[in-house]
């Protein structure tokens, strides 16, 4: 079973808010248990603060830990593309291959006044924009064969030509010619991963994305949904399991380890994904009352093969297959 731990570093109002030292100490210990990926945002609708950007966080957070997955939300309002996209690669250089984003498809109206669009878009332009924007980032991750970088100095050769791949997109929302003007990254491309609640998320989503998240209330309503998404995924022209299905469960004060330990079978899913209240308190009653029971009753593996976050998930090569 595979397990993903989310957590929001956006503290509001009379919150605490998390030092790099309490965040660094929380996965650390979520890597130890033997967590596959820890997702970190830093969004809120209200009022909030943090001292951290989610994707430069986890910089810092990889030269902390060695196996777990890092893996970033950053909405397709914040960012350009090109350099989203450059970044979440650079992060899985120095990561070893074990960074993935969280791509948002909600527009949030705070974020839409900070970048130029106090109006927002209109929820049908934002979807369009926003499946072109995924398009283009994936676009560009694939931009150099594997070995197309040569460095051959005494040639005077730095790529091979014929193994890099000018995107040259042109779009209703975007122009990005290409490439990136970085290596490839060594999962080829970085993990992504989506939410999908409507039936158009679950299109776009069984498209294209790597591991999905869902928040059905029952493991019935949750079989349904993940057996809708394999057969969308198949329409697509993947494989019918390409992607990961991730059942998300809000975690009170209460562990309910038995409860969630057979959830994944009974909903056809491939495993947990355990989201957090956004406060130090949330996160001192995870480590001290639910860590302890996930290695108790193994619902994360700590010997799963692979080097890489694709791997540890079972995923294939990089890219929309």
């Amino acid at each position: 079973m595979h397990l993903a731990v989310s957590l929001n570093i956006a503290a509001a109002n009379g919150q605490d808010i998390l030092d790099f030292g309490q965040i660094s100490a929380f996965v650390r210990n979520l890597e130890a248990a033997g967590v596959d990926m820890v997702i970190i945002s830093d969004s809120a609708d209200a009022p909030s603060n943090s001292p951290f950007e989610a994707t430069t966080l986890l910089a810092a957070l990889a030269t902390v830990t060695d196996r777990i997955g890092l893996v970033a939300s950053a909405s397709t309002l914040a960012h350009q593309p090109y350099n989203l996209a450059r970044r979440l690669a650079s992060l899985d250089i120095i990561s070893h291959g074990r960074i993935g984003w969280n791509a948002t498809l909600r527009q949030n109206p705070r974020e839409a006044a900070n970048f130029s669009r106090p109006e927002g878009f209109s929820d049908d332009d934002f979807r369009r924009r926003a499946e072109e924007y995924i398009d283009i980032v994936q676009g560009l991750w694939r931009g150099w064969d594997a070995d197309a970088l040569l460095f051959d100095k005494a040639g005077g050769r730095f790529h091979d030509p014929d193994k890099m791949h000018v995107l040259d997109h042109k779009g209703e929302f975007f122009a990005v010619r290409g490439p990136l003007n970085i290596a490839r990254s060594p999962q080829n491309t970085p993990v992504l991963v989506m939410s999908a609640s409507g039936g158009a998320d679950r299109d776009f989503a069984s498209r294209v994305a790597d591991v999905i998240l869902i928040e059905e209330q029952s493991a019935e309503a949750a079989n349904a949904v993940s057996a809708d998404l394999r057969r969308r995924a198949l329409a697509a022209g993947r494989k019918p399991a390409a992607a990961k299905v991730l059942l998300t469960v809000a975690i009170g004060s209460e562990p309910n380890v038995d409860r969630r330990r057979a959830l994944p079978g009974s909903s056809g899913c491939d495993g947990l994904h355990l989201a957090l209240p956004a406060d130090v308190q949330g996160l001192q009653s995870f480590t001290d009352r639910v860590l302890p029971e996930i290695r108790r009753h193994e619902l994360a593996s700590q010997s799963r093969e692979g080097a890489t976050l694709r791997a540890r998930l079972g995923l294939g090569e990089g890219g929309a297959k």
